[in-house]
């Protein structure tokens, strides 16, 4: 057995000599240029536009903040001209009225007292809709049980607007609290629950296969194979459910509230009180985009492991 051994080693051996000789150009002279690798040349030649991304980045954001403040100078330009060509921006509030009207809510406790209330309201449904919205969707796109029981109930409820759901939630709940945390809970519901539902279905076989080959529980295909495959498709389903969640809200609380955003802003309405209310739009607005934020930023977080493409 040592004598094959040494037989293969001198075998190598002999291989690597003959082919150890020096490159040679076309000249017939030996090529003593150092061998650079692939990647090393990959960044030797970006190394100049390193900074490109983050250029990019910024000019992006000097676009989005000069769109809006352009569209905040063209409303402030028609509502102090009264200009009335096809719509009439001379009924509504100029952008100084509603600054003014602004900085008188922030110094009152009734406005932070109802951007609580609507925070606590869409926590807590939103919240009760992602778990139950990622369970479901997940036992529907893999058990076909599931799906003959309650597929078809699913299907036939989705398409009622949560809002629609009011005299219900009325009528179900002893208080206006919990029929408001009902109707966004609703709301959110749905997107969640198709979304991650689609996503569970779309899984290539193939990866289930090869952890079940490897000798792998029902536990650990979920933990490893399911969840992680679905994940960009449930917080696709958690953006959405989010912005749907605030219409509904908005909505519910102008219906049948007590406090919150919505309600204020109905009031301010229905005492003609026009900078109030858009007060209370661009309330709403802000707290909608902060909380998708937040959804899109737990997003990335958690799936940091797929490929983003960069600006250019």
């Amino acid at each position: 057995m040592s004598t094959v051994s040494g037989q293969v080693a001198a075998i190598e051996t002999d291989e690597n000599v003959h082919a150890a000789p020096s490159r040679t150009v076309a000249s017939g002279r030996p090529d003593d240029t150092p061998v650079v690798d692939g990647d090393s040349r990959a960044d030797s030649a970006v190394s100049p536009d390193h900074d490109v991304p983050a250029r990019s980045v910024w000019v992006s954001r000097t676009i989005r903040v000069a769109s809006v403040a352009a569209a905040i100078g063209l409303w402030q330009l028609l509502t102090v001209g009264d200009v009335r060509a096809g719509l009439r921006f001379d009924t509504l509030p100029t952008v100084t009225e509603i600054v003014a009207e602004f900085g008188e809510h922030l110094g009152t406790g009734q406005y932070y007292l109802d951007v609580a209330q609507s925070l606590i309201r869409i926590v807590t449904g939103f919240g009760l809709a992602a778990v139950v919205g990622v369970l479901a969707g997940i036992g529907l796109g893999r058990s076909r049980l599931l799906a003959d029981v309650f597929g078809s109930l699913a299907e036939l409820i989705r398409p009622i607007p949560a809002i629609a759901l009011v005299p219900v939630a009325i009528l179900l709940f002893p208080s206006d609290e919990s029929g408001i945390v009902f109707i966004t809970f609703t709301a959110s519901l749905f997107p969640v629950l198709v979304s991650t539902r689609h996503a569970t279905r779309a899984l290539p076989t193939i990866w289930e296969d090869a952890i079940r080959t490897l000798g792998a529980s029902r536990r650990e295909v979920l933990t490893r194979v399911v969840v992680p495959g679905i994940l960009p498709g449930v917080f696709s389903g958690l953006s959405v459910g989010m912005g749907v969640a605030w219409i509904c809200l908005i909505s519910a609380e102008m219906i049948s509230g007590r406090l919150g955003i919505g309600y204020r802003t109905w009031q301010s309405y229905t005492i003609v009180d026009y900078p109030a209310v858009f007060v209370g739009m661009i309330t709403i607005g802000v707290l909608g985009f902060l909380t998708s934020g937040i959804v899109e930023l737990a997003g990335r977080r958690v799936t940091r492991w797929l490929p983003r493409e960069v600006a250019s």
